[in-house]
């Protein structure tokens, strides 16, 4: 699907951008206000809220190059570089988290160091943490929307950021009425929250990178789907998983031994669309087909004779009546086979006794061979 991924990719261009453009305009507007009114910690905060550019181009890039359609090195596209990058992301919310917390274990140590602040200070973590916020939510928003976990990683990053404005505004609002202290408590509580949703992030995406399966709930449907397909009788093996905001499955079908390989073809190409229509988020499924349940075969058991040693003996079989067969279908079931050979009018027919008696010698000599069945055309 193209323009759905042409679309996506476009959604998630536009939401960082605006990320980008907001963070430039704080980390500018802190830089200012904080060496006017003498509030290092908006410097600080400004110095937090250039890193995120960084992520911002990171997630730019692995938007655009994750909506690249498959090639020759990347047979089924390249949806993991967001899973990569939304590692990274959970890696570096998680490492945010560790400096607020040693960042406020250091300011509880030296609480008489804070220099005297200006109000236009507060006014500007205030504004920085309505904008965060705002911000954090449009993201987050966009996330489910587009189905990018990329864009919800960045999006708790903008919490963070929140957070750490939240910790500013709180400081400075505390040192301005005489409360200095409240500042690196904040900032101890908000770093667990960061660290929590860091670990949580860089989790999940760890999961789909060791290509963990779907959630039970999930895979239930996925086999009702293909389990309500007309012409399977069976399903087995079963297996998920996810790539970014797709889904990748195969399944063994099991349907009747005796269909034709073309009929058993048009199930499997049944199964494929159907799932494709009824889970949208499926990027791709491969059906096999099975005549039995192989996952309970015997694979002690000695390996059954190929098609080039069976036609030799019905040949060899049909030799004195001069007839040539039309079609030998062979049958593999369980640990033995059965063939069914397909005469054309006449020939054969006048030696059935002698032809019946030298097929039962030769399933005699071959146990592998379940029965020999002969079927003669009378029509066209």
């Amino acid at each position: 699907m193209p323009h759905h991924a042409d679309a996506r990719s476009r959604g998630i261009r536009r939401t960082t951008l605006i990320a980008v453009a907001t963070n430039a305009f704080l980390a500018i507007a802190q830089v200012a206000i904080g060496l006017f009114a003498n509030a290092f910690s908006l410097v600080a905060d400004a110095a937090h809220t250039f890193s995120d550019l960084v992520t911002d181009l990171l997630v730019l890039i692995a938007g655009k190059r994750g909506a690249d359609p498959a090639d020759k090195n990347h047979p089924y596209g390249h949806g993991r570089i967001e899973t990569a990058t939304s590692l990274v992301l959970g890696v570096a919310l998680g490492g945010v988290g560790i400096g607020f917390l040693l960042s406020s274990g250091l300011r509880l140590q030296h609480m008489d160091n804070q220099p005297d602040l200006h109000p236009a200070a507060l006014a500007m973590a205030l504004l920085t943490l309505l904008s965060k916020e705002v911000l954090f939510r449009y993201t987050l928003a966009a996330s489910r929307r587009l189905k990018a976990p990329l864009l919800e990683a960045n999006a708790w990053h903008a919490r963070s950021d929140a957070a750490s404005s939240l910790v500013v505004a709180a400081g400075i609002g505390g040192s301005l009425a005489g409360y200095p202290f409240l500042e690196p408590l904040g900032a101890a509580v908000v770093g667990f929250l960061i660290l929590s949703m860091g670990l949580r992030l860089a989790w999940e995406a760890m999961r789909e990178l060791v290509d963990t399966g779907l959630p039970e709930e999930e895979v239930a449907r996925l086999r009702r789907t293909i389990q309500e397909t007309p012409g399977v009788v069976g399903l087995h093996d079963l297996r998920t998983r996810r790539m970014a905001d797709r889904i990748l499955c195969d399944a063994h079908v099991q349907v009747d031994p005796r269909l034709t390989v073309s009929e058993g073809h048009r199930i499997s190409d049944s199964v494929y669309f159907r799932l494709r229509a009824v889970h949208p988020d499926i990027q791709d499924a491969l059906v096999h087909i099975d005549a039995e349940r192989d996952d309970q075969r015997d694979h002690s058991r000695p390996a059954l004779p190929e098609r080039a040693e069976i036609l030799a003996e019905v040949h060899a079989l049909l030799a004195t009546t001069e007839t040539l067969p039309e079609r030998i279908q062979i049958h593999y079931l369980g640990d033995r086979a059965e063939v069914e050979v397909l005469l054309p009018p006449g020939g054969a027919c006048a030696e059935g006794d002698a032809l019946k008696q030298r097929t039962d010698a030769w399933t005699t000599r071959q146990p592998a061979i379940r029965k020999v069945s002969y079927f003669q055309r009378i029509a066209p």
